[in-house]
């Protein structure tokens, strides 16, 4: 048995978490606030401020876990290093993270060390500083804080009118406290795949059947898998995924964002080192082994000897309508239920506020379906589902 140190304790969190007490492994887990949703289902919980370097030190020392598996950005990631050195797994490795909790740093090697093919680029400090990468990368363009997640923070600039207010939005979305955005050229692009990559420490990388999803202000709205596309578009992708995960090491689930052209190709766009929200639609048995359970596997070192796609699947989120301390109830979930091959999932948090996601619901078919009669039956039995 290892014990695991689970930095950020959210759904995904709380997926790996039930994957790992099934395989045995005891789990702490930790957040800024108490009774997040892996804590619900760990052995042990910790509340901290994880952008607090003593703040971790005290933790790590408390519990000298086996293994520390980063959930979210919001770390004092140069801390793994030394936790590293001292002897501790860290997932999928601490160059890993601090490299893909931070976009300028991702983007540098993706585009500059591995010559992978991206969006045009520039970075600003300051409303007046993006001006100028405004101007350098056109309009319109896609502005992101270097730390955030979820589309925290991110705004598609339209106008140089909107220069100070996008500005602002950036700032008060940027986790940690690097007060620096990135200004992407804006890719007309056909869709988005996530394509989840699984990189072994014992074994080959393997690749899962590609995700197509759909985000709204830079947060999923939906997925499926797998996602329709040409043999050499996702050859392409599988080739750039597999060269920026084996140069950032470590071993564990990849979820590595693509923009897709049918005119222009493949455009790699970002990578979380763990397990990716679009990934939940793996939670409907599209494969052998859902993504927690694909991770966790990864991160033991035990054997994964083939990812089968066994049925087609199809996620969307249930966002709350309301503001409330306490945990949301739901109505209309015996309605959404009613169709057959569905599922609903809540994930436990609190408290809520509008447009923070609450649930996910699920539907799934036979491989070879109509996938988008499936992504229209899973958005038509998620809107049944209202937050009170």
């Amino acid at each position: 048995m290892k014990k695991i140190l689970l930095l950020g304790s959210g759904e995904l969190g709380k997926e790996f978490t039930i994957a790992a007490k099934r395989m045995g492994q005891y789990v702490v887990a930790c957040d800024k606030y108490a009774d997040a949703p892996a804590m619900q289902v760990a052995d042990e919980s910790e509340v901290l401020d994880m952008l607090s370097g003593d703040a971790l030190d005290r933790v790590v020392e408390r519990h000298k876990p086996d293994i520390i598996v980063p959930e979210i950005e919001a770390i004092r990631t140069e801390r793994l290093y030394d936790y590293e050195k001292g002897g501790i797994q860290v997932v999928p490795s601490a160059r890993a993270v601090n490299y893909t909790m931070n976009r300028k740093a991702i983007r540098e090697l993706a585009a500059k060390e591995l010559g992978l093919k991206t969006a045009r680029y520039r970075y600003a400090r300051s409303a007046e500083e993006m001006r100028g990468a405004v101007e350098q990368v056109g309009l319109p363009c896609v502005v992101k804080p270097l730390m955030s997640s979820s589309g925290h923070g991110q705004s598609l600039l339209r106008s140089m009118d909107e220069i100070p207010e996008v500005w602002e939005k950036a700032c008060e979305g940027s986790r940690g406290d690097v007060m620096e955005v990135i200004v992407e050229e804006f890719i007309d692009f056909d869709y988005e795949i996530t394509q989840l990559t699984v990189t072994q420490k014992d074994g080959p990388t393997l690749f899962c059947p590609p995700v197509g999803h759909v985000q709204k202000h830079g947060d999923y709205r939906e997925s499926w898998q797998p996602a329709v596309m040409r043999q050499e578009h996702l050859r392409e992708a599988r080739r750039m995924a597999g060269e920026v995960t084996a140069a950032l090491t470590g071993y564990g689930i990849w979820g590595v964002e693509f923009f897709v052209s049918n005119k222009n190709g493949v455009y790699f766009s970002e990578l979380s080192p763990r397990p990716h929200d679009t990934g939940m639609v793996t939670l409907a048995g599209t494969l052998n082994l859902n993504e927690f359970e694909l991770h966790l596997r990864a991160v033991l070192g035990l054997p994964i000897p083939e990812i089968e796609l066994l049925r087609a699947g199809a996620s969307c989120p249930v966002l709350s309508t309301i503001r409330a301390d306490r945990p949301a109830e739901f109505t209309g979930v015996a309605e959404a239920l009613s169709e057959r091959r569905t599922d609903f999932r809540i994930f436990g948090k609190h408290p809520v506020w509008p447009d923070r996601r609450l649930g996910v619901m699920l539907a799934y078919d036979d491989p070879g379906c109509d996938i988008n009669a499936l992504r229209d039956k899973v958005k038509a039995a998620a809107a049944k589902v209202h937050t009170v």
